[in-house]
This record gives structure tokens, C-alpha cells and sequence, in this order.
């Protein structure tokens, strides 16, 4: 008898995952030899017990290399994450990768470091190593969701480095998706917003995501087949929190009004948002070459030729390079550029974020710090 199809989904997902970044990083995970045959018997206990209690790595393959690839997850010991340690420790030795597990403190809540420390015990009893906490201070810039996040990753970052890490996975999973893709539509930012959190991402693609296909019940019902302890956020369910709202009152208010299946529709938007969007980029990467003259001043007549879509990105990545803060350059900012391309009557300087100017000059658009 195999595992529970909730636990099986989830060993799927990683196993995918784990294979991606052995092929993408030309590592040569060595699997573990297979396990000697056991009596009937026996056979019958463990196949019974693997879909019932928390997967032990020695229980099935020897420990792999200490040069073996090292991946980590990201732990907060809710429901999501616990289940994705565990599959990563069941798959990890199969596939000759090692496995560790890193949370962070966001120091947000009273006995934050106690919560800590009991994530990184079950993470250790799971067979993760390393397996750490890492304390982080939050700061305030865009909000507390915000600087959490950026603390956050921050933090894995580092832990990444420090530890010589191939890559770090996170638990997010397809409701996660769908509640991003609402927020970016309700800050009208635009296709990219839409696109929602990319299954890889981060420097050299350190970030996975296996759980993005997954939902949120599935991680929850593997952790209750394994017997896995599950922390839930009180966060998670505070309406201080514009998550929060969107997960306990939004979505319910629209599949209540649209039926079941908002979710998933929301995921694929997601997909076909991103692959435009990754198209449309790479449209104006070409592009932008065409436009600048050999001084490298950007053509205003050639600019003025591209579809919107495609001139906004060119324009907005000459400010990005210019030294406007990629988080804080808003679509109203590049629409007042743009205005100087197609709707140009003589006017003056558009101040942008990081102390960056925008002017039009004898029909070349000089973006520059002023």
C-alpha cells in the first residue's frame, strides 16, 4: 500500500523540483543505494507506516555525500512549510542532495524565539541538517507586511551563503497565488502584478516554490496523515493584516458570488500573466537597442514607433538604470515620461524616485540623476 495521495502529491512536487536543480546546476546527485529486500512482514509495517508518521531519511537510503548538493527550506512550522520538509527529507537521499531547514524570527509576537526553537527541534527530529533559527529585526519601509518579507528573505539569503546552499524552497502554494494575484490587481500595477510569485526565482535562481500547483489542504492533510505538528500563525488570521482580510473574507465573498473554482482560475492568470509579461520584456530588451542613439541617448521618435506596452518597459528600465528604485518607480511614474514621447507640448522635468530626471531634449530623452 502506497502513501497517502496528499503525501504523494507533495513527494511528486519536491521530487520535480529536486531533479530541476541537479539539471540546472550540473550537480551529480549520487541516489542512495536501494534498501535489501525485507520479509512480508516487514514489507507491510513500513508501507503502512509511510503514509502514517513523519519520514525518517535513514529509513530508506544512506545519508548522501557531505558534498552533496545542499538544499534548504524555509520553515515556520505551519502547516505548508512542515509539509514540504518533510517531503524534502523523504526525497533529498533518494536523489543524493542534502537537506537542511532554516526559520526566522521575526521577533514580532511574544515568545517568538521559543517558537523558534521548537520548529528548529522538529526539524532536526525530521532529519533536516543543518537546521537553524535565524533572528532578524523588521523594519518599516512599505508597510509591515512588507518589511517582514524583506527581513525574511534577506535572512535566507544569508543562510543560503553561509552555508554554500543550491537552493532554498518555500511552501507557497496555489491559494497563496491566488490571494497575490488579487492584491496586485487591486493595486492596478499592472500585468506583472498579475504573473503573481514565479516558481524560480531570486539570484541564480535560488528560490523554488513546488507547491505552487498544490493546495493549501493538501500540505494540511499530509501534515495530519504523517502526524506532523502544525503551528498556525495568529498573524495569519489578524485583520490588521490586508493578507488576512483577503484570505478570510475576500476570497470566501468571491467564490460565494462566482462559485468554487476562483482559486484555481486566479492560478492560471497567474501563468498566462507571466509568460506575457516575460515575453513583453524580453520584446523591449530587443527593442531598447534599436532606440538609443550612438551616444546611448534614448530616440524619441523611435521610441514614440513602439507598441505602449513595450516603450513603458523600455522606459522604465532606463530609469531602474539610472538609479530609481525599482520598488518605489509606480506606473504613474512612467506615464508621466511616457508623456513626453507621445504627448511632448513643451513641458519641463518629471521627477522620479532617487532623485532621478526625466527630460525631453532636441528629440532625445535624456534620463539621468539630477
Amino acid at each position: 500500500m502506497g502513501p497517502h495521495p496528499a503525501v504523494a502529491a507533495i513527494r511528486l512536487a519536491v521530487r520535480r523540483v529536486l531533479n530541476d536543480i541537479l539539471a540546472e546546476h550540473g550537480a551529480s546527485g549520487r541516489p542512495a543505494p536501494a534498501p535489501a529486500p525485507a520479509s512480508s512482514a516487514a514489507s507491510s509495517s513500513s508501507s503502512s507506516s509511510s503514509s502514517s508518521s513523519a519520514p525518517a531519511a535513514s529509513s530508506a537510503s544512506a545519508p548522501p555525500a557531505s558534498d552533496a548538493p545542499l538544499v534548504l527550506v524555509a520553515c515556520s512550522g505551519g502547516a505548508d512549510s512542515m509539509a514540504l520538509a518533510s517531503a524534502l527529507v523523504f526525497e533529498a537521499p533518494r536523489l543524493g542532495v542534502r537537506a537542511g531547514g532554516i526559520t526566522v524570527d521575526h521577533g514580532l509576537q511574544d515568545g517568538s524565539d521559543r517558537r523558534a526553537a521548537e520548529v528548529v527541534l522538529r526539524m532536526r527530529e525530521l532529519g533536516l541538517d543543518p537546521a537553524e533559527s535565524v533572528a532578524v529585526r523588521v523594519g518599516r519601509d512599505g508597510g509591515p507586511e512588507a518589511a517582514a518579507r524583506d527581513a525574511r528573505y534577506a535572512a535566507l539569503d544569508a543562510a543560503a551563503e553561509r552555508h554554500g546552499a543550491t537552493a532554498v524552497l518555500l511552501g507557497h502554494t496555489r491559494d497563496d497565488q491566488a490571494e497575490t494575484v488579487l492584491l496586485g490587481l487591486a493595486r492596478g500595477s499592472g500585468i506583472r502584478s498579475l504573473s503573481g510569485m514565479a516558481a524560480v526565482s531570486g539570484a541564480d535562481g535560488r528560490y523554488r516554490r513546488p507547491f505552487l500547483q498544490l493546495d493549501r489542504q493538501t500540505a494540511r492533510r499530509a501534515c495530519m496523515v504523517q502526524s506532523l505538528p502544525v503551528w498556525d500563525d495568529p498573524h495569519n488570521a489578524d485583520p490588521a493584516y490586508t493578507r488576512s482580510r483577503l484570505r478570510h473574507e475576500g476570497l470566501p465573498a468571491l467564490e460565494k458570488a462566482l462559485g468554487k473554482g476562483v482559486v484555481e482560475a486566479l492560478a492560471r492568470t497567474a501563468q498566462l500573466s507571466r509568460d506575457d509579461a516575460d515575453a513583453l520584456d524580453a520584446w523591449a530588451s530587443r527593442a531598447e537597442d534599436g532606440v538609443r542613439d550612438p551616444e546611448g541617448r534614448l530616440e524619441c521618435a523611435g521610441l514614440h514607433a513602439l507598441p505602449p506596452a513595450v516603450r513603458r518597459r523600455v522606459l522604465r528600465r532606463a530609469a531602474i538604470e539610472a538609479g530609481a528604485p525599482a520598488g518605489s518607480l509606480f506606473a504613474r511614474h512612467i506615464e508621466e515620461v511616457d508623456r513626453l514621447i507621445t504627448g511632448w507640448r513643451g513641458q519641463g522635468a518629471i521627477n522620479l524616485p532617487g532623485r532621478v530626471v526625466a527630460t525631453r531634449q532636441g528629440g532625445r530623452l535624456v534620463i539621468r540623476q539630477g
